[in-house]
């Protein structure tokens, strides 16, 4: 069946108040093909997915399912020919239960006003078993983590008999197995004549998993090559219209390069979470946090920033015991945090670029009571500048930003109250190639200028790339700091995996 089009996109192009979206893209997708799209954010490329998923329609081109040219009026239109869509923000029923939504656009199909609920749970059992996921059908979706209500999602998308499935970001809130469990059933797809659009910031995966990809900029399709007859380089060099020499910025030359020590953890514990964590972090340095989800990274950050209760350990800031509460008194102490879910623990979106930059210190730009306006707009201009944070002005609602200006607005934030010390939980999380060197380049220049950065991320390249030394966490257990050449990717996981 291979060689066979399931999707034709000729000629699309949308355009949305003041902003030309897609411009004349083209698209073919092959049956048992895994086409990957990329492309930095505001490309276009979740414009394109929603049409085909039937969110837009085109205001020119055609859309070809199958051989036949068709019009996907709405998303349940785009379902009854065959497209499943798994969106990288969570669209689940929290109230409903797993396999009611798993269910959810079939489960009326028969005209029956009974359900079997009995045979919707078991046969959502079966979708979930692919993933080895531990997932009861009838729990609810609310109590489910972020992890595993994507894994619902892409269960969702497998039980209505697609012959072609968009995933969107589908990796970047799994765990390491249940990401592998998801590429073995991609794989498994494929084989079958399913057809596969890709997308994702992460090269890896794309050039491990993808026949093709796709690349737009701007709107524009810039060009479609096979993964075999392409490099990393060249794919990214596409996306960004310009040169990335080096992906990552250069490190300290060794650890005794850093500095002071700024922190120093010792025996850290947090109920059952993790214990017995200790840590030094240097002046100048960037210090990364790697662990499968789970391992208690974040939670042990949020301790130290009083956001989680300690139950055991010292902290001690340039030598001085410090005890921390609140976060309020973190921040007293010089010391930030960058939720790792920037959309509902970071910002504000309903509010401007410069109310956001201003929320975390109030204090600092108010007169008798009053904020002083002027004060205001300019602390958010210099943040705007210094970060080449991409918006129409300060007054730009956040919501309205693409995810990498998003980051930024929230980085700016942090860094209005002058920390010592920065930690930032998956900091470039759904972000692209563009705005993740930006902000690369930006912690190191932070780190050159005397502030100590930790940084969790689940990315190993980017941490093995960008990090001086590395603490590796297994189940809330601190496995070790590894550095230099020890550093490789196979001694990470190892440790990760509690080998």
């Amino acid at each position: 069946m291979s060689g066979t089009a399931i999707l034709e996109v000729k000629n699309v192009s949308k355009r949305f108040p003041g902003t030309q979206a897609l411009a004349g893209v083209s698209l073919t997708v092959e049956a048992g093909s895994i086409h990957a799209v990329v492309g930095e954010n505001g490309a276009g490329k979740s414009t394109l997915m929603n049409i085909v998923a039937g969110v837009y329609q085109p205001d020119e081109g055609t859309i070809i399912i199958g051989g036949t040219p068709v019009t996907i009026a709405n998303p349940y239109a785009a379902q009854k020919l065959g497209v499943g869509f798994v969106h990288q923000e969570i669209a689940l029923c929290q109230h409903l239960s797993v396999a009611e939504n798993i269910f959810m656009s079939t489960i009326n199909d028969r005209g029956s006003v009974f359900v079997n609920h009995k045979e919707y749970r078991g046969r959502a059992q079966e979708f979930l078993a692919a993933f080895g996921a531990s997932i009861d059908p009838s729990q609810r979706v609310s109590t489910l983590s972020i992890s595993q209500q994507q894994v619902v999602e892409i269960a969702k998308a497998l039980s209505m008999n697609c012959r072609l499935i968009i995933l969107d970001e589908p990796t970047a809130a799994l765990t390491e197995t249940e990401t592998v469990a998801l590429f073995r059933i991609v794989h498994d797809l494929s084989a079958r004549g399913i057809g596969i659009l890709y997308i994702s910031h992460r090269m890896r995966e794309i050039f491990e998993h993808c026949d093709s990809v796709t690349i737009l900029r701007d709107g524009h399709l810039i060009d479609t090559m096979k993964t075999a007859q392409t490099s990393t380089s060249n794919v990214v060099n596409k996306m960004v219209g310009r040169e990335l020499s080096e992906l990552y910025p250069a490190k300290l030359s060794t650890p005794a390069d850093a500095g002071e020590v700024l922190l120093e953890v010792r025996n850290l514990a947090s109920g059952r979470d993790f214990g017995g964590v200790s840590f030094t972090l240097h002046r100048g340095e960037i210090l990364g946090f790697f662990g499968l989800i789970g391992a208690g990274r974040s939670e042990v950050v949020k301790t130290i920033c009083g956001l989680q209760e300690k139950t055991a350990g010292e902290v001690f800031l340039k030598g001085e015991p410090v005890h921390v509460d609140s976060y309020g008194e973190a921040i007293d102490h010089g010391m930030v945090y960058l939720t790792e879910d920037r959309k509902t623990e970071g910002l504000f979106l309903g509010m401007t670029l410069r109310h956001n930059i201003s929320a975390i210190d109030l204090r600092s730009i108010a007169r008798n009571g009053f904020l002083d306006a002027r004060k205001e707009s300019s602390r958010a201009e210099k943040y705007k500048s210094l970060l080449a944070i991409r918006a129409t002005g300060i007054f730009q609602k956040v919501s309205s930003l693409s995810g990498g200006n998003q980051q930024k607005v929230l980085i700016g934030k942090l860094l209005s109250v002058q920390p010592k010390i920065l930690f930032m939980d998956e900091p470039t999380r759904g972000i692209d190639v563009g705005a993740k060197s930006e902000i690369h380049k930006l912690l190191r220049d932070l780190a050159a200028q005397g502030i100590g950065v930790v940084m969790i991320s689940s990315e190993l390249p980017e941490i093995i790339g960008l990090c001086d030394r590395i603490l590796v966490m297994h189940e809330g257990a601190d496995r070790g700091i590894l550095e230099g050449s020890a550093a490789t990717e196979e001694a990470i996981i190892r440790r990760a995996s509690g080998l």
